[in-house]
């Protein structure tokens, strides 16, 4: 079964990684990388990941998108990427 990860700057700024399951967003499981700067890194994603307890699919790649609030605003960003559990903590 595969569930969507995604990673946003949306709260506050700060960089979070979560995966979308089927409970609630109180259930989803989280990462926070704890900054604003820089945008965390690949392998900084796959280790957050990990210790979720997810991987990426095999072949899915991170797809980005922007959602600008206005025209002077900070635009937040949102990347997804599909991933699946790994057996481990999650």
């Amino acid at each position: 079964m595969t569930h969507s990860a995604r990673l946003t700057n949306s709260f506050a700024g700060e960089w979070e990684l979560y995966v979308v399951t089927d409970g609630t967003s109180l259930d989803w499981p989280e990462h926070s990388f704890a900054r604003t700067m820089p945008v965390p890194t690949l392998q900084e994603r796959t280790d957050a990941l990990a210790l979720l307890g997810y991987s990426v699919a095999g072949g899915a790649t991170w797809e980005w998108q922007e959602m600008p609030s206005g025209a002077m605003d900070r635009v937040e960003l949102l990347a997804a990427v599909d991933v699946q559990p790994t057996g481990g903590v999650a």
